[in-house]
């Protein structure tokens, strides 16, 4: 027992290192991360060379299996975002749902653009669209940019190529291809939650609209709808099959190379380069770099998260947690309330499910998700935990609001509010899901 409190406390003391470190001192979470996997590893009795030779194992092991994936996936989302494709599918679903619901049509803009572009840089690449949206059919902006905002976020926690869910799913070892078409079941309930909170909350708070003109309406050089939707759909297609076409078909062997993640997003990305106009090909070198620059900030957090759950695995953890504590009985719950903790404490989405998955990996078994299926449920649980709470230490958050030029009190009475119900949601449908399965 004083074994299991003395590595409970280092273990306390390490998450709160990167809770503080990352929300009050603004330290890049990757320093965190490291230094929490110092502070667990030494401080429980770990030979610093031991420790060290751990960390670059976990740190090699998560970028040997998930660095194609986050930079092949983020240089999607760049080209799409840079070469108009986002504002080409915004504006086709629009045309698609009408303007009698101009917030559900936002949010299903959102749960769609939000695939492959990070939910930051879809609500700011559409932001001049939305505002335009909301004064022409007279909604509140409140809620078209909550319901927008919401469509963007629910994708970004559950959907692969999106880091968290990419990171965590290749530390708990989920299969790709499921995981896209679950994490897409479970995000369009929580959008929609989302979406009718916003409309209810934007009755009583029709916030005006200054006139501002659609930047690009004019723009004469965006890509076809065709050159824009395929892009997202053609890898979304070729990783599901290969999840769920059985191995003894004729397809199933080009599915296997085809459908990998890897091969999946490059189809992508050459789709994406295919569909430049000629005035654009000029940019596409600088747009590249771009990317690859972008990526490189996530896949150092995503390699220390990897690194600080191989420290939690060298330390057995799990062993002495399943000795004392009655992991088993809390199932999904634990990954959820450890994930929602988490982001509550320290704001990001990201950081949160990558930290929640290094922790909860060396538990797996204790909690009892030892099969493929259950370890998804678990991802989706922590994927739910990481909607939960966004407000005011969320980039995210902020993003919205100085965007939409949205006062802090409707942010946190509408989108604040709209993000914990949308964690409780996507939660209950994963429990369903899971008790059913």
């Amino acid at each position: 027992m004083n074994g299991f409190i003395y590595l409970l406390a280092w273990f306390v003391i390490s998450v709160g290192l990167i809770i503080t470190l990352t929300a009050k001192w603004k330290v890049h979470p990757f320093f965190a991360l490291l230094l929490a996997c110092f502070v667990m590893g030494t401080g429980t009795g770990m030979p610093v060379v031991q420790t060290l030779n751990t960390v670059k194992e976990g740190f090699g092991n998560i970028m040997r299996s998930l660095g194609l994936i986050i930079v092949l996936g983020t240089s999607l989302g760049v080209l799409l975002e840079k070469n108009g494709s986002t504002l080409v599918m915004a504006r086709c679903i629009q045309r698609w749902l009408g303007s009698k619901r101009p917030a559900l049509s936002m949010s299903v803009t959102g749960l769609i653009v939000g695939i492959p572009i990070f939910c930051d840089s879809g609500f700011i690449v559409l932001s001049g669209l939305n505002k335009t949206f909301a004064r022409q059919t007279g909604a509140s902006i409140v809620t078209v940019a909550v319901s927008m905002a919401t469509g963007l976020y629910a994708v970004h926690c559950l959907v692969p190529p999106h880091p968290g869910a990419a990171a965590a799913a290749a530390v708990i070892g989920v299969d790709y291809g499921k995981l896209v078409l679950y994490g897409v079941i479970v995000a369009v309930p929580a959008a929609l939650v989302a979406y009718l909170y916003a409309v209810r909350m934007g009755r009583k708070d029709k916030q005006v609209v200054a006139v501002h003109e659609d930047p690009v309406a004019e723009n004469k050089n965006l890509p076809s709808a065709t050159a824009s939707f395929l892009p997202v759909i053609a890898p979304i297609l070729l990783i599901t099959a290969k999840a769920f076409v059985p191995a003894t078909t004729i397809i199933s062997a080009p599915l296997a190379i085809l459908g990998d993640p890897v091969m999946a997003l490059a189809a992508g990305v050459l789709l994406a380069m295919a569909g430049l106009k000629k005035e654009n090909a000029g940019e596409l070198n600088h747009w590249l770099a771009e990317s690859v620059e972008k990526a490189a900030g996530i896949l150092v957090i995503i390699g220390a998260g990897g690194a600080f759950g191989a420290v939690l695995g060298a330390v057995n953890i799990g062993k002495q947690f399943s000795e004392v504590l009655p992991l088993a009985s809390m199932g999904l719950a634990f990954p959820f309330l450890l994930t929602f903790l988490l982001k509550t404490a320290q704001g990001s989405s990201t950081v949160a499910i990558i930290t929640a998955a290094s922790i909860v990996q060396p538990l797996l078994p204790v909690l009892g998700f030892d099969t493929p299926e259950s370890k998804m449920y678990c991802l989706l649980a922590m994927g739910s935990g990481s909607m939960m709470i966004s407000h005011a230490n969320d980039a995210y958050f902020w993003v919205i609001s100085k965007f939409e030029r949205i006062s802090m009190q409707p942010m946190l009475r509408v989108y604040s509010v709209a993000t914990i119900l949308m964690g409780l949601t996507s939660f209950a449908v994963v429990y369903l899901l899971y008790l059913f399965s």
